[in-house]
């Protein structure tokens, strides 16, 4: 019998009819206006899709050209309700969304199941949003893939870098990272903020990504840390927050959406 992991926020941070959310979906990408080559990895925002979701498509709208080659999507995001050390692989054999359900990879765990920070717990992934709300847009633009899903606690750059070596394949692997930017600023402040964070994120400098900054900040800078091993080329395609798409402007979140390239 399949062990399912079931959408926690289905219906509260994107809709639960499956019409409805690919609707959404197909709006937030038609709308896109980003060209560019398929990104190695992405960063992009994990908020209500009201909110987040055009910011998060520009990332995704990226992947597109991908369809049906892509065989394994590597998910990271912050615990954002279960204290963790390391990261955490999800021992369920799939994750459910409202559009289906996506096979977990379980033989990517034999890659990192030695490392001292990687641990298979399913209590972190239980109600954990920052993962699940990437997954419809994965559905979406990818179709069938297999998913590694990391929920990241307590863990340093390099830490989360290792994890993602061995995990990095070759054009069969991609890299999500889920993270919103600054938390209940005001407008301007956010927007001052939030650029200098996307500055950091552009020159590849994790040491100048702190707490306030990003809720995702491990995760992200593990991404920068693999993406100077790798030569990837950072682009920002995206930077704006809460009060730009559907919120008030005295108290809001930032959202950026970045690209991650190879080098040509």
């Amino acid at each position: 019998m399949l062990k399912v992991r079931w959408p926690a926020v289905a219906g509260l941070f994107y809709p639960d009819n499956p019409k409805k959310l690919r609707g959404m979906l197909e709006e937030y990408l038609r709308a896109v206006r980003v060209a560019g080559a398929a990104p190695k990895a992405i960063i992009a925002p994990h908020a209500g899709y009201i909110f987040s979701g055009p910011v998060a498509a520009s990332a995704y709208a990226l992947f597109l050209p991908l369809r049906g080659l892509v065989e394994r999507v590597v998910v990271l995001g912050p615990s954002h309700r279960v204290p963790l050390r390391g990261l955490a692989m999800s021992s369920a054999d799939t994750f459910a969304t409202p559009l289906g359900q996506i096979p977990v990879d379980h033989e990517a765990w034999s890659l990192i199941e030695d490392l001292p920070q990687a641990s298979l717990l399913d209590r972190p992934h239980t109600q954990e949003h920052s993962l699940e709300v990437q997954l419809p847009f994965l559905q979406e633009v990818l179709g069938d893939f297999r998913l590694v899903p990391l929920v990241v606690g307590d863990a340093g750059p390099a830490e989360v870098a290792e994890v993602m070596e061995r995990l990095w394949g070759g054009p069969e692997t991609r890299f999500v990272i889920s993270s919103d930017l600054s938390h209940y600023h005001d407008y301007l402040t956010a927007k001052r903020l939030d650029r200098s964070t996307s500055q950091a994120i552009a020159e590849l400098r994790p040491q100048d990504i702190h707490f306030e900054d990003a809720c995702g900040r491990i995760p992200v800078q593990g991404l920068l840390e693999a993406a100077r091993r790798h030569a990837l080329v950072p682009r920002i395609l995206d930077l704006r927050n809460s009060g730009d798409t559907a919120g008030p402007r005295d108290q809001v979140v930032g959202y950026g959406a970045y690209a991650f390239e190879e080098a040509a």
